[in-house]
């Protein structure tokens, strides 16, 4: 369809206009299906459903309250070195196909991440509180 549509030489208002009712048509249907499943899904409130169930225990302050950055900070330093190790693996198995120069790049990747993990452990990242 696009492409009869750019060989008969439609203007670009005609092409707005085209994307425009398809993201109308978008949004129409993204809010009709939110409102039909509003309607008819049940409901049915009671104190039992509104009691803390993740670990079992009452909670102690504010459940709302943020968590302090560093627990986010240790947790992509975590994703960091986790994706190093995946880089590692599949490095280990073609070494001997890469020659020196894949040891080499390794060499680079490791001491790069090295220099972050020396960062990190200077300004006290990896201390959990």
């Amino acid at each position: 369809m696009t492409l009869g549509l750019l060989q008969q030489e439609i203007g670009y208002g005609v092409l707005y206009l085209y994307v425009g009712a398809f993201i109308l048509l978008v949004v129409g249907f993204v809010a009709s299906v939110l409102v039909l499943a509003r309607l008819i899904a049940p409901s049915r409130p009671s104190e039992t459903k509104r009691r803390v169930y993740e670990t079992a225990e009452t909670s102690v302050t504010d459940p709302w309250r943020p968590f302090p950055v560093r627990y986010y900070v240790f947790a992509l330093l975590f994703l960091i070195f986790d994706v190093e190790a995946a880089f590692l693996y599949p490095w280990a198995v073609v070494y001997r196909e890469l020659g020196v120069y894949g040891f080499v790049e390794m060499i680079v990747f490791v001491l790069i991440l090295g220099a972050g993990l020396a960062y990190a452990w200077k300004k006290g990242a990896l201390r959990w509180v």
